[in-house]
């Protein structure tokens, strides 16, 4: 996995208005099925990764644990960020196969939990 890559799509897709960030946008997204893939920090608390897996088990949604806090913050430009949505399915797709993606809808994407 080329970590660099993959800041660089994230920073993509945030330049695109292609990202929701923060857990409330983020859950929100889900819900509505605008989410094409989640992001969540591996230092994430437990009950914040349980939340997000749940959530997106049952929506169908991919999702993927990667970077830190402050990291995926700082990719898109903002504060510290535990979680986020791409809302785009091609630079979702393109992160899904940077984060070597093998699972497509509802789990886990790079096999963590």
């Amino acid at each position: 996995m080329d970590v660099g890559k993959v800041y660089s799509l994230i920073s993509l897709s945030m330049r695109a208005g292609k990202v929701k960030s923060g857990e409330f946008a983020t859950m929100e997204a889900i819900r509505n099925k605008t989410a094409c893939l989640v992001i969540v920090t591996e230092d994430a608390s437990d009950n914040t990764i349980k939340q997000f897996t749940d959530k997106c088990k049952y929506y169908d949604v991919p999702i993927a644990f990667f970077g830190d806090k402050e990291s995926l913050g700082h990719a898109i430009g903002k504060g510290v960020r535990t979680s986020l949505a791409i809302t785009d399915l091609g630079l979702s797709k393109s992160l899904r196969k940077n984060l070597l993606t093998e699972e497509t809808g509802g789990g886990n994407v790079n096999g963590k939990n």
